[in-house]
């Protein structure tokens, strides 16, 4: 299993679960709709590019991210709440250079996601507490779903309305669309695969990419020198997230156009991961990499894996520019701190006898103060020679201010947002190191021109 974890479009989330076993096929457990309609519409949170979905677990409501790159539903950080019974251990292992996770296998979950219910679902707990996507995305993630609802259900995203439609297939009907494009899928592992088309130095290239709506970024390239697949000159190592099995670094760049069908994206940002962090991915045959949630959310998408197809239809998306940070800086929420805020002043008129004038007074403020709990945000990686570390930031900072406003007042997308801008741009940071308070400053740089 692989989980990566960093943040908006440089910033990443992707996850693949390659399990020790074989388990091909649908499981006779299914997801049925309880309604007359044999349909349902659920609203999701877009994060960092990322679908989070309200799902209940034995009762119990918690947030799933919605990953077409999984083929197994895994469930962290478990509770005693959620009552999970009948399992038996499992070792999953990973991106990066660790070894494996242990996890324990359970049978006979109820799940609910909206009107759409399994009274008999299989989940892998794993009782790590350091795989934990809170601290990265900024709000709760308790676990990941995908082939298990993908495979009984027809799955419309509506990236633009951030709402997912479950049909039973048999209810389903497709509206005609002039500009929509269909691709046909490949299935290895219960994961979704299709051909496309990416352009590098003038040359393009016919790829096999896996559909990973669990990643941010917009494409992974497996570099390989016989297919042209290689990174240009222009790019820089990088953190590229953190795996089951460890962190995982590589080159990111961009390539000309990525093309599905008559759909074609310019300058995309690529990641190119080393291939010591991804020896397992590279089993699946003739798999050139991965198209992920930057992509994927440019298009409003419909995916029926029963006829091995998916819809693709731009939205209003489809245009914005590739960005990336421009910073070096990743950050993380690091718990919660004590903040003193000022909830008011009383004011009050009083006879200033100091005074000959019986009508001069004297204004007294009296403030009042509130003891708050407010996010704390950590600098949890810095890449090399960035304009961050070169003035001087190291990983540990705990950031109390970005160009003056305090960091608490930021959810920690927006804050992350700030290192997205143009090239230039001064950024001001004011933290906290083993509690001295150190200001500094730099500029945004564009590292592709």
């Amino acid at each position: 299993m692989k989980i990566i974890i960093s943040s908006i479009n440089k910033f990443f989330i992707v996850i693949s679960i390659f399990f020790c076993f074989s388990n091909l096929g649908f499981s006779q457990n299914e997801f049925v709709i309880q309604n007359k309609k044999k349909s349902d519409k659920i609203s999701f949170k877009l994060i960092s590019n990322l679908i989070i979905l309200p799902v209940e677990v034995n009762g119990v409501k918690l947030s799933f991210l919605l990953d077409t790159g999984v083929s197994k539903t895994i469930l962290f950080n478990v509770s005693d709440t959620l009552k999970i019974k009948n399992t038996e251990t499992i070792f999953l292992r990973g991106l990066g250079d660790k070894k494996s996770v242990e996890a324990l296998k359970s049978r006979n979950n109820v799940f609910k996601i909206g009107d759409v219910t399994n009274f008999n679902q299989d989940l892998y707990a794993i009782y790590d507490s350091n795989l934990n996507f809170t601290p990265r995305l900024g709000i709760p993630v308790h676990g990941i779903i995908g082939f298990d609802l993908f495979k009984d259900l027809i799955v419309e995203i509506s990236y633009s309305k951030k709402v997912i439609t479950l049909t039973k297939p048999e209810k389903y009907k497709y509206k005609k669309c002039k500009k929509c494009e269909r691709l046909n899928l490949e299935f290895y592992n219960n994961k979704p695969y299709i051909n496309a088309e990416v352009t590098i130095e003038e040359k393009k290239i016919p790829i096999k990419l896996l559909i990973d709506s669990g990643g941010s970024d917009a494409l992974w390239l497996f570099e390989d020198n016989s297919l042209g697949i290689k990174s240009s000159n222009n790019n820089f190592y990088d953190f590229l997230g953190h795996g089951l099995s460890g962190s995982v670094y590589g080159k990111r760049s961009k390539v000309k156009s990525l093309s599905l069908k008559s759909f074609e994206l310019k300058m995309v940002n690529v990641s190119y991961p080393d291939s010591v962090y991804i020896s397992q991915a590279r089993k699946i045959k003739d798999r050139n990499g991965s198209v992920s949630g930057n992509v994927l959310k440019r298009f409003n998408v419909i995916f029926d894996y029963q006829n091995a197809m998916i819809t693709l239809n731009k939205n209003g998306y489809f245009n914005d520019k590739f960005r990336y940070n421009k910073s070096g800086i990743e950050l993380a929420h690091s718990g919660y701190m004590l903040v003193k805020e000022r909830e008011g002043a009383s004011v009050s008129s009083a006879l200033n006898t100091n005074y000959k004038s019986q009508n001069a007074t004297k204004i007294i403020i009296n403030p009042r103060y509130k003891l708050s709990l407010k996010p704390s945000y950590v600098i949890v990686e810095l890449r090399k020679n960035s304009p961050a570390e070169k003035t001087g930031l190291l990983v540990g900072d705990s950031v109390l201010s970005v160009n003056g406003k305090q960091a608490y007042q930021f959810k920690l997308q927006e804050l992350i947002q700030m290192f997205y801008g143009n090239s230039g741009k001064l950024i001001k940071i004011v933290v906290s190191r083993n509690n001295i308070i150190l200001a500094f400053e730099f500029k945004l740089e564009d590292l592709f021109k």
